[in-house]
């Protein structure tokens, strides 16, 4: 049977990179099921060269699409397949449509690992019934500083966003204004106030941007639409069904998420179960939610049991669980929306 090798890509994150390999085969096992059209088997760690490598093997050689489609794993750094003892490198087509350092550039305390918001985007699209490669409508409505957000525009993804922090807002819009100006992207960008019944309830920010000349000739612009308010309000801002995807890295003990009357939610189970039914309206059929979380402050079948009460499905994934810090072991639970 053909064997191939995938190279994991260095984490700068120390802890992460520990975690990185045995992630790596968990959302391997993920594409295998749902996204290639050669099935996936002997899955191995293992090391060659004193590098860390994942190998396996397909019922038939993989094509030039399963190719494209793995060169997207959040972690892998190059593909070959094995030829006896030799390793054959083979071209890498991922979908990134823009430059790097939209991801990377952003340097903050607290901000999530690149690498992990690839994984649960990944996952997630790979959950619904669209494709990794198509036009697809994004939201994350706990985006802070927009890593997935930056993700999804990456892959050629509209991107929409929410987040109660003023000043995460204000960072990531400048941010971004700042990018596409850099970048001389022809774009259009405005901060407005949305009202309702007369009052402020939040501030909106929206850009429209083409990646090159000949995208905006054709029409081929990206939207991005971020929104300054309390996630519980989400429904305020966009309507239902509008979203193929929604993925979101919940609160880790720490203070963010929504204002109560009591200020802000520390629990992130019970921020979830507050928000999930609002966000679940806004996804459309077929569309799925991927969510990590702190295990320390709910378990998985807590967490699922929300989803279900919200009308989704959760999926059978492989295990995702990973040591972050002393107070924080993190994991991903995604479901999907029935058509």
């Amino acid at each position: 049977m053909p064997a191939y090798a995938l190279l994991i890509l260095p984490a700068f994150n120390r802890v992460y990179g520990e975690s990185s390999v045995r992630l790596t085969r968990s959302e391997l096992a993920v594409f295998g099921a749902r996204a290639l059209e050669s099935p996936v088997s002997e899955v191995v760690e293992t090391v060659i060269g004193g590098l860390p490598y994942i190998t396996f093997e397909t019922s038939a050689p993989l094509g030039e699409k399963d190719v494209a489609t793995l060169s997207n794993l959040s972690s892998v750094y190059a593909l070959f397949g094995i030829e006896d003892e030799l390793l054959r490198p083979l071209p890498m087509r991922p979908l990134d449509r823009l430059s790097s350092d939209l991801i990377t550039i952003q340097k903050y305390a607290g901000k999530t690992n690149e690498h992990f918001t690839k994984l649960l985007l990944n996952v997630t699209v790979l959950a619904s019934d669209s494709p990794l490669d198509g036009r697809l409508s994004v939201f994350d409505p706990l985006c802070g500083r927009g890593t997935t957000l930056n993700q999804a525009l990456m892959y050629g993804y509209d991107a929409f966003g929410l987040d109660v922090d003023g000043k995460d807002f204000d960072a990531y819009t400048g941010f971004i204004k700042t990018w596409l100006k850099n970048k001389r992207f022809k774009h259009t960008a405005e901060t407005v106030p949305v009202r309702r019944e007369r009052a402020v309830i939040g501030r909106r920010f929206n850009v429209d941007f083409a990646a090159s000349k000949q995208a905006q000739k054709s029409g081929d612009t990206q939207h991005l639409s971020v929104v300054s308010a309390d996630t519980l309000r989400s429904r305020d801002f966009f309507k239902p069904a509008s979203f193929d995807v929604i993925a979101a890295d919940a609160p880790y003990g720490v203070q963010h998420g929504s204002r109560g009357s009591s200020g802000l939610s520390r629990s992130p189970l019970e921020l979830l179960a507050k928000a999930i039914p609002g966000w679940a309206a806004l996804l459309r059929p077929g569309g799925a939610m991927g969510i990590s979380w702190n295990t320390y402050g709910g378990s998985r079948d807590d967490l699922a049991a929300i989803l279900t009460e919200s009308g989704l499905e959760v999926q059978t994934f492989p295990d995702f669980e990973h040591w972050v810090d002393q107070a924080i072991v993190r994991d991903i639970m995604v479901a999907r929306k029935p058509v």
